[in-house]
């Protein structure tokens, strides 16, 4: 009967997972994996990779793991209990290489299905080549972005369509300057810094990159739409 249970467990974790309309699969999962019903869940996708806690269940760091193989993903659905979710994607990092993207805390089991479709959004907001483990939270402009790839590439071709046209090492002068520009909030002299040149050199690249987008950096509905089209290229452009 052990047996049958162990077995069970897994079972019942994947229909949660997948967000299976069974009856009862909550309080059948609850009684299965000896979990409450409800409580504070969070589930975290990786891509395929090596380490983490050993087996399908493990405790670490006062918090429960449960791990399980999806088609190419890694899913690990944590026993938050009181702590803060905000923890979780340095713990993770420790011992995933990444990347990966962490969903919404779920308040319940039956809740787990939606929190690892949202964090598969959240993996999605990682640039190609990335390493790192993100909250959704932390992703939401990005999230969106992803969740409509067709309005995501118009609004790049619209945007960017004549950086497109540029030769790459150019391109990516231009919008690496953006990037740093938008992390320094906005200040030229913090963004020159990063980038190791002059603070009219940023000055010059963004006019630059201004009349080649006709846009304006000073006008906040067109800096919206500069930022929405650096994160949706970023996230699309191959590496180098």
């Amino acid at each position: 009967m052990r047996r049958r249970g162990d077995e069970r467990g897994p079972a019942l974790l994947d229909a949660l997972l997948e967000g299976r309309p069974e009856p009862d699969l909550a309080a059948r999962a609850a009684s299965g994996l000896g979990l409450p019903e409800r409580g504070r869940y969070a589930v975290a996708v990786l891509g395929p990779c090596a380490g983490g806690p050993p087996g399908v269940a493990a405790e670490a760091e006062g918090l429960r793991f449960f791990r399980r193989r999806l088609a190419d993903r890694e899913v690990v659905l944590v026993a938050l209990g009181d702590r803060d979710p905000a923890t979780l994607a340095a713990l993770l990092t420790r011992w995933y290489p990444g990347p990966g993207g962490i969903g919404p805390v779920a308040d319940g089991l039956e809740g787990l299905g939606a929190a690892r479709r949202l964090a598969e959004l959240a993996l999605l907001t990682c640039p190609p080549g990335t390493t790192d483990i993100v909250r959704l939270e932390e992703r939401l402009p990005a999230a969106l972005l992803v969740s409509q790839p067709e309005l995501s590439a118009r609004l790049v071709a619209d945007v960017f369509g004549p950086l497109l046209a540029l030769a790459p090492a150019d391109r990516a002068l231009l919008v690496g300057t953006l990037d740093a520009w938008l992390e320094c909030g906005g200040s030229a002299g913090r963004a020159a810094g990063r980038l190791f040149c002059h603070r009219n050199t940023v000055l010059n690249r963004l006019r630059r990159l201004e009349r080649l987008t006709s846009r304006s950096l000073s006008r906040p509905r067109e800096l919206i739409e500069m930022t929405l089209a650096l994160d949706a290229f970023r996230m699309t452009a191959p590496q180098p």
